[in-house]
């Protein structure tokens, strides 16, 4: 399945329940103002590292480099482009929006 999630989680407990709800595979999409969450030394970075032994982790990379973080992606973190976020809608046979 995939989760897409466009709240930061500086500001809202999206991206928190939507990978405590994750037990095993899945991939994740960053997208919009969660896309800080996968910057490099964040307050989220330890659980957002944590979650990714259970899931992959996607970033939109065109809301990063909006936000001025292209440079600032953490390990482990996958950028996509828009063809790559329709690829991972296509290769999840469900998504889930996280609002």
């Amino acid at each position: 399945m995939l989760h897409i999630v466009n709240k930061s989680p500086l500001t809202s407990g999206t991206l928190e329940s939507c990978l405590n709800t994750m037990v095993d595979g899945g991939d994740v999409l960053l997208i919009e103002d969660a896309v800080y969450a996968a910057t490099a030394g964040n307050a989220f970075e330890s659980k957002l590292t944590a979650a990714m032994g259970r899931c992959k982790v996607h970033v939109l990379m065109p809301d990063l480099e909006a936000r001025g973080l292209g440079d600032r992606l953490m390990a482990g973190v996958a950028s996509v482009d828009y063809a790559g976020f329709v690829g991972l809608t296509v290769n999840n046979k469900n998504c889930q929006s996280w609002l």
